[in-house]
């Protein structure tokens, strides 16, 4: 009796045979990998695979547990506390919802974590394996892996490196952003930051390497204003105060901001004092994901990868499933640059043209 993965597999088959036109055999051929078909043929197969999904199927299989558990932040379960964070669990959540695996949920401080809690959950028979978002507790770490069941970190690290992780690249995302301002014209870039974790510390650093690569002293004092959280209305006070504090000396030609909401928080700050955005002072996040647009300015940002965390995170989950014994290792996720309309160009000789539409990477 046919195995309803065997028929499912047929049924693929037949239908892009169907719609390329191929035969059956081909199809299986190509999607086996053998080397027996024309690069023609194979091209047609795997793009209407794509297209179809089965590709997304045959990387990820059939997931071999039933129960997983997430810990987090507790405001990591609230969209208006960490946007962020909810809109990787969403995307862990949405990576599950082709296999029957049930989904918990526990909430953990970022330090000091509660290891009574941690230990409770993992040693509850239906816990099977888990996913720790933005934990940076290394003994949490240390009895994870511990455990005998396979355990994946997101946007923290393991500095005993027992345990696998997915992060983005901060360090390069934060040297991108940079150095797509430089590469505009500006020399003169303010830096708006929240550093309370050390991921946006790898930001700055990336950020320091940029302005190395231009010969460019940076100093905290001056190219630096560090903001407590990543909140609009904290970042307003911060840049205007620091605004204020100029008293008619020469000012920045850019703002690079840590992200949408501050970027928000930056504009105001510049509107309020009679600057525009961008004619007067350019603004770039580093997010893009939240706000595309800020008072009818397009925000030209480098998105820091968020939904791809769980996707990805799931595969890894997977392949540790299938593999226990394998090496453990990081797997950094690049950004993507998004050119809007809040940066301008800086000619030679302080000529400044509008950024134009082409070359804009995402929608």
């Amino acid at each position: 009796m046919e195995t309803d993965h065997n028929l499912d597999k047929k049924l693929k088959i037949a239908e892009i045979a169907g719609r390329t036109g191929l035969s059956a055999s081909t199809v299986s051929r190509v999607l086996a990998g053998k080397a027996n078909t024309s690069e023609r043929a194979r091209k047609r197969v795997l793009a209407c695979a794509r297209e179809l999904g089965v590709m997304d199927g045959m990387a990820a299989g059939r997931m071999l547990l039933n129960s997983l558990v997430v810990f987090a932040p507790q405001r990591a379960f609230d969209e208006r506390s960490d946007i962020f964070y909810y809109r990787v669990i969403q995307s862990i959540n949405k990576a599950l919802s082709a296999h029957e695996v049930r989904l918990r949920y526990c909430a953990l401080e970022e330090n000091d974590s509660d290891a009574n809690l941690f230990l409770a959950r993992m040693n509850e028979a239906e816990t099977q394996a888990a996913v720790l978002l933005g934990i940076d507790d290394p003994h949490i770490h240390t009895l994870a892996a511990d455990f005998a069941k396979p355990c994946v970190l997101i946007n923290c690290r393991d500095e005993h490196m027992r345990l696998p992780s997915i992060a983005p690249d901060h360090r390069l995302i934060g040297q991108c952003a940079a150095r797509y301002l430089f590469a505009m014209g500006h020399r003169a870039v303010m830096n708006v930051m929240c550093l309370r974790r050390y991921t946006m510390d790898l930001r700055l650093v990336g950020i320091k390497e940029a302005w190395r690569a231009q010969n460019l002293r940076f100093l905290d004092a001056r190219d630096l204003i560090t903001v407590p959280s990543f909140s609009a209305r904290e970042t307003e006070e911060s840049v205007g105060h620091w605004l204020d504090a100029q008293k008619g000396k020469p000012l920045p030609t850019a703002f690079l901001v840590g992200g949408d909401f501050m970027a928000a928080g930056t504009i105001n700050a510049l509107q309020q004092r009679g600057l525009r955005v961008p004619q007067d002072v350019s603004v770039m996040s580093i997010d893009g994901f939240n706000l595309a647009a800020i008072q009818d300015v397009p925000l030209t940002a480098v998105h820091v990868p968020r939904d791809e965390l769980g996707t990805e995170a799931v595969h890894m989950l997977q392949q540790r499933l299938i593999r226990p014994q394998a090496p453990c290792g990081s797997l950094l996720l690049h950004g993507e640059l998004a050119v809007r309309d809040s940066v301008r160009r800086i000619r030679p000789g302080n000529r400044r043209t509008a950024v134009q539409g082409e070359g804009l990477y995402d929608d």
